[in-house]
């Protein structure tokens, strides 16, 4: 994934996956998303779930990114081995959190991600142990999620850190830290400086939308990948359509 989104001109377009089942990731992969980002923070999503969801969106050639619950680390090791595209870290607050994310998510030297070569991110001991490293230190996206005032202004730095490759805007904590609204110009000036910096640096960064004309929006500004809404929503709100348009049947 990193690759293609060096690449391409395009947003890429994905979603939130919260729901623990391969059915509704399947449907993801037909209807044509790019990716999915499976939801340890905010769902019922387990480890295993998480593995599942990876493997069958991969199978059906989405990439499948992953949001780890916290930003302590102790989830990264086993998410990477699973053969995640990539890991969100959520609320990295400074330059210190982005050091320890980026320090588990790459080998020594320059971290300390323990070797499983035997692990699916391995194919099970089937490759070279130098091509295993390779993936993980090249082709793994690192994603720090800046959704804290003082993550913002500190973001050039945050986005300095050695080994990060892309990085995520969660706007929704962003609000709710600081009681503003999106449209407030103090998170206004913070989102384009981001933007910014992040062009300067040729790394890709994300962000979570409401809806498709937010996501327009949104790539229109710069943004190299969205995440619009969930799955768990996109089947609430159209099972809320169907039924509010099949309104009240009355038998004659």
């Amino acid at each position: 994934m990193l690759q293609r989104l060096r690449d391409t001109d395009t947003c890429l377009v994905g979603t939130w996956v919260k729901i623990p089942a391969l059915e509704t990731v399947e449907l993801l992969a037909r209807a044509g998303f790019d990716f999915v980002v499976a939801d340890m923070e905010h769902s019922p999503m387990t480890l295993e779930s998480t593995y599942r969801a990876i493997v069958v969106a991969q199978g059906l050639g989405m990439h499948a990114l992953v949001r780890v619950p916290d930003a302590g680390g102790s989830h990264l090791q086993r998410v990477l081995d699973a053969g995640a595209d990539g890991i969100l870290v959520p609320h990295v607050t400074g330059p210190a959190d982005a050091q320890r994310a980026m320090s588990g998510m790459l080998f020594p030297p320059r971290g300390g991600r323990g070797l499983g070569t035997t692990s699916r991110a391995g194919t099970w001991g089937l490759d070279a142990t130098a091509d295993y490293v390779r993936r993980g230190d090249e082709e793994t996206l690192r994603i720090p999620q800046l959704e804290d005032l003082s993550a913002l202004e500190q973001a050039e730095e945050i986005l300095d850190t050695p080994g990060l490759n892309a990085a995520f805007l969660g706007m929704g904590d962003l609000t709710m830290s600081t009681g503003l609204t999106a449209n407030d110009p103090l998170l206004q000036r913070h989102s384009e400086n981001l933007l910014k910096a992040a062009r300067a640096r040729n790394i890709p960064l994300g962000t979570a939308c409401r809806d498709a004309a937010a996501a327009r929006q949104a790539a229109e500004r710069g943004f190299s990948y969205v995440m619009i809404g969930n799955d768990a929503g996109i089947f609430g709100s159209a099972a809320a359509e169907l039924r509010r348009a099949a309104g009240s049947l009355p038998r004659l």
